[in-house]
């Protein structure tokens, strides 16, 4: 049984390429193996997630999906991409719609360049702050000698006698009714449409040259793993005319020892003293930019949990909150002195000052018939 790709991204059929990406990310980033190490089970579905991205964000992929997806006895056993399907979606609808002439008279489409996808990774600080990062990679750019076209200043090339400027031919096989119509780039002009007359000296007629692109991101407050960054026109070259893809620069996010957040929200646990957890006190609470005192209320158990709004994460799109996480801390390697006056203080020590000691008390009296702290 083919995998359903769309149940994997938790979208519709009908979704748009916007839905996708959005579903793919808000999974990628909730299955993200540096989130999960160790967890086969999330390692696996991240596979699928990406999986299924590659192919219903490819709209040529998707419709060849979709029609194996409707029609499961199509093409052999090989599925979706296999060795027994069909090599293109066009030669479906070629067979059934194409007609029985020997060349397309479609337009050619020029086909945009490949995205190149990137991961950046950013410190806690930066991301919840947001910063400036210059990165540098190196991509297949336009040439600029003759804009992209491979030939000489631009314009020292001819529309393709054979395919008249669509870029593409179209193939029949077969006789009678069982003839079989293909569509295939043309390949005396390689699907672009024009033949070259004169090579440009600068990329040999490829239209496009490798180099090494630097550009500086302004990251956002707020950023998290999973989220990402889209440079338009900053990808790959088209290969017949079209505009370059894109840089989508995706980030990883260092944990905190400090702070741990969900979405702009911070947290952070601060040890307190058995003195200032029994009597009450100021702390000093950790900010993304500074510190804070906080008043702690006398009698405060460990693990409470204290609120502080509007002082998580700043960004455009709103300010987080703070939440204090208090833990007692229990001294160790105390001098003799310190232990003395410990038991001295327990010597003075009502256990029925504590509400828990008195809970457990009496819950040991209804046990047991009798208060096992009586003497």
């Amino acid at each position: 049984m083919a995998k359903n790709y769309y149940e994997i991204l938790g979208v519709d059929k009908n979704a748009s390429q916007d839905d996708i990406k959005k579903a793919y990310r808000t999974l990628v980033k909730k299955y993200h193996p540096d989130l999960h190490p160790n967890d086969k089970e999330a390692a696996e579905r991240f596979k699928e997630i990406n999986e299924a991205n590659e192919v219903l964000s490819d709209e040529k992929k998707r419709k060849q999906y979709d029609f194996q997806q409707a029609n499961p006895g199509f093409g052999g056993e090989g599925g979706f991409g296999g060795a027994g399907g069909f090599s293109g979606f066009e030669d479906i609808f070629g067979d059934i719609f194409g007609g029985f002439g020997g060349r397309s008279t479609r337009a050619q489409t020029k086909t945009p360049g490949q995205d190149i996808e990137l991961e950046v990774t950013l410190s806690f600080l930066d991301a919840a702050k947001g910063c400036k990062r210059e990165i540098v990679y190196t991509r297949n750019a336009p040439c600029k000698k003759c804009s992209g076209t491979g030939a000489k200043g631009g314009t020292a090339y001819k529309t393709c006698p054979k395919c008249g400027g669509t870029g593409q031919i179209q193939y029949t096989t077969g006789n009678g009714f069982f003839r079989s119509v293909s569509v295939r780039p043309c390949d005396e002009c390689g699907g672009t449409g024009k033949k070259i007359i004169d090579a440009c000296d600068e990329c040999k007629g490829k239209g496009y040259i490798k180099e090494s692109t630097k550009i500086t991101l302004d990251i956002p407050a707020g950023a998290d793993t999973g989220s990402y960054i889209r440079k338009r026109g900053y990808g790959e070259a088209s290969r017949n005319g079209g505009v370059s893809g894109d840089l989508i620069v995706v980030f990883r996010v260092e944990p905190s020892k400090i702070f741990k957040r969900k979405n702009f929200d911070l947290y952070v646990e601060v040890p307190i003293s058995f003195k200032t957890a029994t009597l009450g006190g100021k702390v000093k609470v950790p900010l993304i930019d500074e510190t804070m005192d906080y008043t702690i209320p006398e009698g405060t158990k460990s693990g409470k949990v204290f609120y502080v709004r509007g002082k998580g994460i700043k960004t455009a799109r709103g300010t987080g909150d703070l939440y204090i996480i208090v833990n007692v801390a229990t001294p160790t390697k105390l001098t003799k002195e310190q232990k003395r006056a410990l038991e001295e203080f327990e010597k003075h020590f009502d256990i029925k000052q504590s509400a828990e000691m008195k809970q457990y008390q009496d819950n040991l009296t209804a046990m047991y018939g009798k208060d096992p702290y009586s003497k």
